[in-house]
């Protein structure tokens, strides 16, 4: 399947789930991923403030943060991504570019090196660590020659048989979703 088609068919699959469901589901998936000794592991975490049709992260990242572990989200600047840490709710502005929550200007920035474990949210994710994302390459500049662990998380009905690959594209380390939790084979 080509990647506009897969979006296609993940966005309709996202429509016929409501929030409700959506946030149920978002429940299972971050208790598996909780519950990975690779995130039990990891010290300095970069993880994403979801939009409303991904897996929520919100409790995830302010829980996180309660327990002791540094926190970083992505800022968008320009084509890439910044790491920025979260410091609470209160110190997060509307991200100029999508509109997405982010730390304010000033929070401490690291670089990916820096970081343990990455949380990657994506359209689509197969079980060989192919993952799509939303189409403009954010992820796969910020991790391309990195070594860092690479968790993608997601829905069930966003976990596919095959996710279309390019020589640019990272692949994840593990694929977590509400009943599915793996190593991918690399």
């Amino acid at each position: 399947m080509e990647k506009k088609e897969l979006r296609k068919l993940i966005s309709g699959l996202k429509k016929q789930c409501p929030m409700e469901e959506r946030l149920a589901r978002s429940e299972k998936v971050i208790a598996n991923l909780e519950e990975s000794p690779e995130y039990i592991e990891a010290r300095n975490i970069l993880c994403y403030w979801s939009l409303p049709d991904e897996v929520n992260t919100h409790g995830l990242v302010t829980r996180a943060a309660a327990s002791g572990k540094n926190v970083f989200l992505p800022v968008v600047n320009g084509d890439d991504l910044i790491i920025r840490q979260f410091t609470g709710i209160s110190e997060m502005h509307e991200g100029e570019s999508y509109s997405i929550p982010e730390p304010e200007t000033g929070a401490r920035e690291v670089a990916i090196g820096e970081i343990d474990l990455v949380i990657v949210p994506g359209v689509a994710f197969d079980r060989e660590g192919g993952r799509m994302g939303r189409g403009k390459g954010f992820y796969d500049r910020l991790l391309a020659g990195s070594n860092v662990r690479k968790t993608g998380i997601c829905f069930d009905y966003q976990l596919v048989g095959s996710v279309p690959k390019e020589p640019h594209d990272i692949l994840m380390d593990k694929v977590i979703s509400e009943t599915f939790s793996g190593k991918c084979h690399k």
